[in-house]
């Protein structure tokens, strides 16, 4: 029986603050946290982007014949 074991790199989290909106995103491995400010309008399309690198990230699904 094969085991896999998952590590955190990265964690990821966008905060809003008083109508401005922060990403943050953590290093886990080795320390450090970068932040970036994010407009509105990108806030408003992140589950497109997510959906659309999602898609371009998974490999296709086989299709069977029956």
């Amino acid at each position: 029986m094969e085991t896999s074991t998952r590590t955190l790199l990265f964690a990821a989290e966008l905060v809003e603050e008083n109508g401005t909106y922060t990403l943050l995103v953590e290093d886990v491995q080795r320390g450090g946290v970068q932040t970036a400010p994010v407009p509105k309008n990108m806030v408003d399309k992140l589950p497109t982007f997510l959906s659309a690198l999602a898609a371009k990230l998974d490999p296709p699904q086989s299709r069977r014949r029956w």
